[in-house]
């Protein structure tokens, strides 16, 4: 067992692994081991396997931070996974057993999430194991992207991103916490952005409580890892140095 913790991030949808980069450089400048896992975006269950197999491919204690559906995957990829000591959930989804990312916020109590029709386009394609055989990908359209996702973010990285993003399967949405998820057993952190208009501040302040998360707020979109990295870089270190001592 190594005494540093390796620093695991789990992107979520409409991102890649990319979004992280400012605060990777930092972590790894101040010699903290760090690997960004490509989250597959395909369903929560096969998501949360993937990651879990690279976490076992790590040796040693590990600190999993997950953005957005990203925390949903986490909390479903640490079941099980021995070295995971902390988890951190950065403008997330926090999921218990049973819920899903489409269910788990009623609109009517948590109101201003701008993710729906109006906002996205979906892309069809085979998929055997959803129902009818179709799945489809969400994308956040292009003129959206800033007011669902990214409205901090300097214009030139923002309009970037919006031609980049990583597209959500439709099954990775209505998909399932399967089992007891890890947050239950770890310690955990969440970062709540208060000018979020994917996930909306008051449900994600709900959800971390609900976890008995170490709770901090950020005045910032959706795309905090872009927008302010310092703030998901500072929340990692207080992870890291509550649960490596």
């Amino acid at each position: 067992m190594t005494s540093t913790p390796t620093v695991a991030f789990v992107h979520g949808a409409f991102a890649d692994s990319s979004g992280w980069g400012a605060t990777l450089a930092t972590l790894d400048a101040a010699g903290f081991p760090v690997i960004a896992i490509p989250n597959q975006l395909r369903g929560l269950t096969a998501d949360a396997d993937y990651v879990r197999s690279v976490l076992s491919t790590i040796d040693g204690p590990v600190v999993l931070v997950g953005h957005s559906y990203g925390g949903a995957v986490i909390g479903e990829a640490a079941r099980g996974a021995q070295n995971v000591i902390s988890l951190v959930f950065v403008a997330a989804y926090i999921l218990d057993e049973g819920e899903s990312i489409a269910t788990v916020l009623d609109p009517d109590q948590f109101p201003g999430g701008l993710i729906g029709p109006a906002t996205t386009v979906q892309r069809p394609f085979a998929n055997a194991n959803f129902s009818g055989g179709i799945d489809a990908d969400l994308y956040i359209t292009t003129e959206h992207f800033a007011d669902v996702f990214a409205g901090d973010v300097p214009q030139d990285r923002l309009r970037l991103m919006a031609f980049e993003q990583r597209p959500l399967s439709l099954s990775a949405l209505t998909g399932v916490a399967a089992g007891r998820p890890a947050w239950h057993d770890l310690p955990s952190w969440a970062l709540v952005t208060e000018q979020d208009h994917a996930i909306p501040p008051a449900g994600q302040t709900w959800m971390a409580d609900r976890a008995g998360a170490n709770v901090s707020t950020v005045d910032s979109s959706h795309a905090v890892m872009v927008s302010h990295p310092e703030a998901v870089t500072q929340m990692v270190i207080e992870a890291v140095d509550a649960t490596s001592a």
